[in-house]
């Protein structure tokens, strides 16, 4: 799903080939620390932009609520889109009043304190990974 500049940051991790294996990255993995006191206005951001993918037929972010731990509040993961695709969920945003593009980048900032977004591949097992590694 295309949020924003979540995928104009996340562009620049792609760029690096994954280790694991040799296809391009299937995820994009964010953890979002919310900037204080904006919890609420980020989770509704976030769903809004979930919106905008549902009328563009991109899936919803799936995302986890931090227990214990570290110090992040949401891990996030979106699958890796096409150009057509942001295309589409912009164009459903705009139609929907939601704001997209630079705009949204904007809004995006003032609701996290930082985050830091990352691709990846999977789900796999072991075994899987093992597999296309060549090792038994």
């Amino acid at each position: 799903m295309k949020i924003g500049i979540i995928f104009a940051a996340a562009a620049a991790c792609a760029i690096a080939s994954p280790a694991i294996a040799q296809d391009a990255p299937q995820h994009i993995v964010s953890l979002y620390r919310a900037a204080p006191g904006q919890q609420v206005a980020l989770l509704k951001w976030m769903a809004q932009q979930d919106r905008a993918a549902a009328a563009a037929g991109v899936a919803a972010s799936q995302i986890y609520v931090h227990t214990s731990g570290d110090s992040w509040d949401y891990l996030v993961i979106n699958p890796v889109t096409t150009k057509a695709q942001d295309d589409a969920v912009d164009a459903a945003a705009k139609k929907m009043g939601i704001a997209s593009g630079p705009r949204a980048s904007i809004q995006f900032r003032t609701m996290i304190a930082s985050h830091t977004d990352t691709t990846s591949n999977g789900p796999m097992t072991a075994a899987q990974i093992l597999a296309t590694l060549g090792e038994q």
